[in-house]
């Protein structure tokens, strides 16, 4: 880095371009300079920035081609891994099921807020129901109107495409004894709410409870007619609607709401076709489930064991020890006694034999609409009620004239 001249009387040493100090050894020396940034600088303030410029465009040069693979491969993991049940989230298949969800639900759109003011938050002294087919909550909206919500779990977008068919074939029947469909809502993460109708006399399971005891009772007539109206309607749905519509779980009275005439709504069928058989299996539920309905119906109870107990006293002839106690079974005329024997042999028969399609739900509403027609004593009130209504058009056609699918 120096450069020596001989000179007279010695040796001259210079420092080489880009160097500066007198040269000598045991002198300043040679030190680098340069302009940085604008100014002078020495030393290693020269050789560190270039040299760490030239780090970072080397490591810059590495990480990136890494980074690009890296996240090629997150982002194919991410499409190719599996959806995990509930993971589903409704909001996400909002853009693709605007159309079918209006078209589903073609009446009012509810926000979650309406319904979780109306229910109290989903609180449990609102929940009418708890079942497969999900759970259902009685609300009051703002205006006062009385509302019973059907909370449905959907997993899966195809859960969700699945219950807004349904949803649109329930909405397009119109049945005196089905529940009115009130609206929908979507908001609510993987949630689908239905909400229905609900009628000022509650649910049927309320009232078989509040017969024990009390003034006012569920008398046989009324029991009867809902039977009835029961039996037709699960009928209509099943062979006049295309496709068919099951409830998979009205073995509870909770579904089963009243209005003020004590007439039957339906409510809660079943929208996912997760919860559902397939083929007749769809028939012989509903006839088996009737079975246990109808059971409760003449006890006034229901519990787990309800089939064997019930049926080791129709088999024994003690029938009048499961009939509800309010009914004054003894002290009813005998062709009360008798429609309460006929009924109680209709619900044997949807437990023994429904399960192996040797009884179906017209064979049931058939019965029930003749035993209701020729026990009535109570004037035309009754038969007015069934010759108004298509349950009876439907039931009275011969087997031959109803298409079955």
């Amino acid at each position: 880095m120096v450069n020596a001249t001989t000179i007279e009387a010695g040796v001259r040493c210079l420092c080489k371009d880009g160097f500066v100090g007198d040269g000598f050894a045991k002198g300043a020396g040679c030190i680098k300079a340069c302009i940085k940034e604008g100014q002078e600088a020495y030393g290693k303030e020269c050789d560190g920035p270039k040299h760490s410029h030239k780090k970072l465009v080397i490591l810059a040069g590495v990480l990136a081609p890494i980074f690009i693979l890296v996240s090629l491969f997150l982002f194919l993991c991410i499409l190719k891994r599996p959806v995990k049940p509930g993971s589903f989230q409704l909001d996400q298949a909002r853009y693709n099921s605007t159309l079918l969800f209006r078209k589903g639900c073609r009446t009012r759109l509810f926000s979650y807020r309406e319904l979780d003011e109306a229910t109290r938050a989903f609180e449990d002294s609102q929940m009418l129901v708890n079942d497969k087919n999900g759970t259902i909550h009685a609300g009051i909206l703002s205006d006062g109107s009385h509302i019973a919500v059907q909370k449905v779990q959907c997993e899966t977008e195809r859960d969700l495409i699945d219950v807004l068919s349904r949803i649109e074939l329930i909405s397009s029947v119109v049945h005196r004894n089905l529940a009115r469909l009130v609206g929908c809502c979507i908001e609510s993460g993987s949630t689908l709410l239905v909400v229905y109708e609900y009628p000022a006399n509650g649910t049927l399971e309320k009232h078989l409870q509040y017969s024990k005891g009390q003034k006012f009772v569920l008398d046989w007539y009324k029991r009867l007619r809902i039977a009835t109206e029961i039996a037709s309607i699960l009928a209509y749905m099943q062979y006049e609607i295309a496709p068919p519509i099951f409830h998979h779980g009205l073995k509870l009275s909770d579904y089963v709401f009243l209005d003020v005439d004590f007439s039957v709504k339906i409510s809660g069928l079943a929208l996912l076709s997760s919860g559902c058989g397939d083929g007749h299996n769809n028939y012989e539920n509903d006839v088996y489930d009737f079975g246990l309905l109808l059971l409760e119906i003449i006890s006034g109870n229901k519990y787990t064991n309800m089939p064997t107990v019930a049926l080791e006293k129709i088999k024994s002839g003690k029938l009048e020890e499961i009939v509800d106690p309010s009914l004054s079974y003894h002290e009813q005329p005998i062709t009360r006694r008798e429609q309460i024997e006929i009924v109680a042999d209709i619900a044997t028969r949807c437990l023994l034999f429904g399960a192996d399609a040797k009884i179906g739900m017209i064979d049931v509403a058939k019965e029930l609409v003749h035993i209701a027609k020729e026990g009535n004593k109570k004037g035309p009130e009754f038969e007015e009620t069934f010759s108004n209504s298509s349950l009876l058009q439907m039931i009275s056609m011969s087997p031959d004239s109803i298409h079955v699918p």
